[in-house]
């Protein structure tokens, strides 16, 4: 029987801290939210306790940041798309930013599984004044197991309405896409983090950014595969191509912690959860 699950997550300023409260239906939960970093930044972890999709099972996922607040949202583990008959397996994420809000969105990678279904969304919110970072990681197959990815289907969705859209499809048997050197070229990991504001970033910091950026690309293992720009004046996007997934997330959490500081002059303090 297809699982349907929904979250709303509410991220509110409440006496100088930032207050999470969720409702939900089906397996998904939130955690105990805890403070490392004081009062004003609610970091939380996102469980899907099944721990994958298989065809026809649904997530439905809305996050929304009030004025004022600073949420964090990670995950104690991958989240998987299984082997499907024919359904779709789908997972749609909208984070919703109210002028004023930030909000980090930092869920660990997504595996799709040899002959898998898959439709991932993610639509990003951003009033003016408010500003997220956030990043997306899938992997194909399982190499390192022996299952690579030789059949199934993932379709990829990320917009930040009215500025910024990537689509793509992916298909095991698009040997031109997957192989290529003008694709991905024999890399089975595909890892964006970008930072998106509701309103023109300064060119300053905008600079700083992409400056940093680089310069942790130019000393890391992926220089080859990876590149950051800006394609809009609201959005700064870092994009990497990577045989596995732990050299990707190592490259995302290493600019995470950069962009935390130039844009927001806050130390990269890491979820607890991280460090399991």
């Amino acid at each position: 029987m297809p699982w349907h699950a929904q979250l709303d997550l509410d991220y509110r300023p409440e006496q100088q801290r930032s207050i999470a409260r969720f409702r939900h239906d089906g397996p998904l939960r939130i955690l105990q939210s805890l403070y490392p970093e004081g009062d004003a930044i609610c970091h939380n972890v996102l469980v899907h306790p099944p721990g994958g999709l298989v065809g026809g099972d649904t997530l439905d996922i809305r996050v929304r940041a009030a004025s004022g607040s600073h949420g964090l949202i990670t995950t104690p583990g991958a989240s998987r798309f299984y082997r499907s008959e024919g359904e779709l397996a789908q997972q749609r994420t909208e984070l919703t930013l109210e002028p004023g809000a930030r909000l980090e969105w930092l869920p660990l990678e997504a595996i799709c599984y040899s002959g898998c279904r898959a439709e991932n969304g993610l639509t990003l919110r951003v009033a003016p004044g408010a500003e997220l970072i956030g990043w997306d990681v899938t992997a194909l197959g399982l190499p390192n197991a022996g299952k690579p990815f030789e059949q199934g289907t993932l379709q990829q969705h990320i917009e930040a309405p009215g500025v910024w859209l990537e689509r793509g499809r992916i298909d095991a048997s698009d040997l031109r896409l997957l192989q290529s050197p003008l694709g991905f070229a024999g890399h089975r990991c595909i890892a964006s983090i970008f930072f998106i504001a509701g309103s023109p970033i300064a060119r300053e910091r905008r600079e700083a950014a992409l400056d940093a950026a680089r310069s942790l690309i130019e000393r890391h293992s992926l220089q080859e595969s990876a590149g950051v720009t800006s394609p809009h004046a609201e959005v700064i996007v870092l994009r990497a191509l990577a045989p596995l997934v732990e050299p990707a997330m190592q490259l995302l959490r290493q600019v995470w912690r950069a962009w935390r500081g130039e844009l927001w002059k806050l130390p990269g303090q890491p979820p607890r959860i991280w460090a399991m």
